[in-house]
């Protein structure tokens, strides 16, 4: 009998025989407290997780980073208050100089230890572990200029925003590259992320994503093929107008498939299952919340005989929130196993 490991490295090849596989997220805090009491169970997550019989885990390799000082291994406000809004500004907003942001005390690979991070993942070896630094790049250089003016930047003072973002790329890389030397074996998927699309379309146009953004992607993909290991990555939103980009750029799988943004029902993106594997689909911000047992169970059943068979049945975002019944929950491992 294969273990979840084997099962959804079956879906990530691209080989699946259709047997079911789940992945319940993160869930909140309240979700735990929720199921514990309504099914007597340990309050904690990874109870949950053996409740529902869930195939994945998540172990991120961030936690690695370990400043002598303690300090972070990005800080975006760098001196300046702490930003309340995406917008406001960050350190690099009225940058000029790529000097500048030469200046700035970028992190070093040598304060990583991933020990702990290890000892995590070796407690699941029969699971598929997700892992990796997250490499949210561009979040970061969002967070560096302000998102407006990080895009205005993009066509005013290009060479700052490809200054800033080489910089994040390489400790992102390094980081990596230090972090899958160590694992061996002990994983099998690459997962980082990056929310680069709205409800309706891209954060920008499709050519400035292959200009500021997927070359980073590819460097820091080429960093888990060196090691053999599969790509997973999130993108919350609209993302189907660069699928093929990512397919190109060696993706193996995207998470979550925000079904109700443009684009990115199972229908709509059934042309691509011959070429990337999916994970999530069932969608959270709506049908999760309102619909009834019965109907998650149809929803999965739908969604997989479309999408199918190299799914991993998820939710729509890997934040479980209060708002959704732990009955549902449920329903989805329930359907998803058969």
């Amino acid at each position: 009998m294969k273990t979840s490991r084997e099962k959804v490295l079956d879906v990530f090849n691209r080989r699946s025989s259709g047997e079911g596989v789940i992945w319940t997220g993160n869930p909140d805090r309240e979700i735990v407290e929720a199921a514990s009491k309504l099914w007597g169970i340990e309050p904690s997550n990874e109870a949950l997780f053996r409740f529902f019989d869930d195939d994945c885990r998540w172990i991120s390799a961030d936690r690695g980073y370990k400043h002598p000082e303690g300090k972070p291994a990005i800080d975006t406000d760098y001196g300046l208050p702490p930003r309340k809004t995406l917008s406001a500004e960050g350190c690099f907003a009225n940058t000029e100089t790529v000097a500048e942001v030469e200046a700035y005390p970028w992190p070093d690979a040598k304060y990583c230890d991933f020990t702990d991070v290890y000892a995590e993942i070796d407690k699941f070896q029969d699971k598929m572990v997700f892992t990796g630094m997250w490499s949210c790049f561009f979040h970061q250089v969002a967070d560096f200029f302000g998102m407006e003016n990080y895009f205005i930047k993009m066509y005013e003072e290009p060479e700052i925003v490809e200054a800033v973002t080489e910089h994040l790329v390489d400790w992102y890389v390094a980081s990596n590259e230090k972090f899958f030397a160590g694992l061996g074996d002990r994983a099998d998927v690459m997962f980082f992320g990056n929310d680069f699309g709205t409800q309706l379309d891209l954060f920008m146009s499709p050519e400035m994503f292959r200009k500021f953004v997927l070359p980073g992607f590819k460097r820091i993909i080429a960093v888990a093929k060196k090691y053999n290991k599969k790509v997973l990555l999130h993108s919350c939103g609209s993302i189907y107008r660069i699928i093929p980009d990512l397919i190109e750029a060696g993706v193996d799988a995207i998470h979550p498939i925000q079904a109700a943004a443009v684009g990115m029902s199972a229908n709509e993106l059934a042309q691509y299952k011959n070429d990337i594997s999916f994970v999530g689909g069932i969608d959270a911000q709506s049908f999760f919340v309102n619909a009834t047992p019965d109907e998650i169970a149809r929803e999965v059943e739908r969604v997989r005989s479309v999408l199918g068979p190299n799914i991993v049945i998820s939710p729509s975002h890997e934040r479980i929130m209060p708002n959704i019944p732990v009955e549902n929950l449920r329903a989805m491992a329930l359907a998803a196993k058969k």
